[in-house]
């Protein structure tokens, strides 16, 4: 590695080089320590230079849990950012729904289903529920989504709302869904999980990847028996229809867990984790990692080089390798 690269990057092999290039850089770009604004999600609409976030959870006097989405202009010096009034019950996850709306994962209440939530991008940011239930079974908590060229949207669902006490005990198991919009077919595509959590595509979509952040269950309870690993699926079709075939152990994160999951477009893949963002080859090879004090649940790509990175109650702003491009927008 040069050695004008910055602390808080560290290399474990020669080609992360080729992805942080010679002079990579994070930048501080919004703090508010008063709650944890800047923990999920992280959905960039590059049109209207935006960005969507969503906060952990927040406990009120009164025990009420919420979380709050917030609107992050990027075209502003200072940055603007403002919480936005919109009706998705513990929103987590999210990602690009067209032009001018967000699908976010909605974790659910005791009064309001969990699912697949649209909203849209301009006020009064109306919302609508599209998926909340498995042929009449409730989803547990919906956590993360990524949507197939094909229109099909897949979705991660682990039981961290009962645990932490604001959804019903669980109807379905810790799975993995697919669900089609234009035929309204909705099927489990994966099992096996302790927790499931993110989900991305390699840029081919050949491969899926789920991270499983079982180490960690939702009453903070934490056992380093249990596994904080990313698995690698290939995506095959029988008779005509996807199927998730050759589930193999991609990775393991040695700090944390393996939250939000990315790939760019030569196939390396990213991932939030307990020390800041785990930056893996298409082969499984530990490249390097973008050091954050507290750690990243999760981030996004922006434009030629730029990632967003949510670390609680801080959002970066980080500039890697200038011409590199995340695989979910292109850009």
């Amino acid at each position: 590695m040069s050695d004008n690269i910055s602390a808080s990057f560290q290399a474990h092999d020669k080609r992360f080089e080729a992805i942080v290039g010679t002079s990579p850089t994070v930048e501080l770009l919004a703090e508010n320590q008063n709650y944890s604004f800047a923990h999920e999600a992280g959905v960039f609409f590059p049109d209207t230079n935006t960005l969507y976030i969503t906060s952990n959870r927040c406990i009120g006097p009164d025990g009420e849990q919420k979380v709050h989405i917030t609107r992050v202009d990027l075209s502003e010096e200072p940055l603007i950012y403002n919480e936005i009034p919109a009706n998705i019950p513990m929103a987590n996850g999210g990602i690009n729904y067209g032009k001018d709306h967000v699908l976010f994962c909605g974790q659910g209440s005791m009064t309001q289903p969990s699912g697949l939530y649209c909203m849209s991008t301009t006020a009064p940011y109306k919302t609508e529920l599209l998926k909340g239930d498995f042929h009449g079974r409730q989803f547990n908590s919906v956590n993360d989504v990524v949507i197939h060229t094909d229109g099909s949207i897949w979705f991660t669902d682990p039981i961290y709302g009962f645990e932490q006490g604001y959804r019903p005990s669980p109807c379905l198991p810790n799975q993995v869904y697919r669900w089609s919009p234009d035929t309204g077919g909705i099927r489990a595509v994966a099992d096996g999980f302790g927790r499931p959590n993110g989900i991305c595509f390699s840029p081919d979509e050949t491969i899926v990847y789920i991270t499983d952040t079982d180490r960690v269950h939702g009453d903070g309870t934490v056992d380093d028996r249990r596994v904080s690993s990313i698995y690698a699926f290939d995506v095959l079709k029988y008779h005509g229809e996807p199927f998730l075939a050759n589930r193999r152990l991609f990775a393991m994160a040695d700090q944390g867990i393996p939250d939000g999951i990315k790939c760019d477009l030569e196939g390396n893949v990213y991932s939030g984790c307990g020390d800041g963002i785990n930056i893996w080859s298409p082969g499984g090879v530990l490249l390097g990692r973008i050091l954050i004090k507290g750690g990243v649940a999760n981030f996004c790509f922006g434009r030629n080089g730029t990632i967003f990175a949510l670390n609680e109650h801080r959002l970066w702003r980080i500039k890697l390798r200038v011409g590199l491009k995340g695989a979910l927008l292109g850009l």
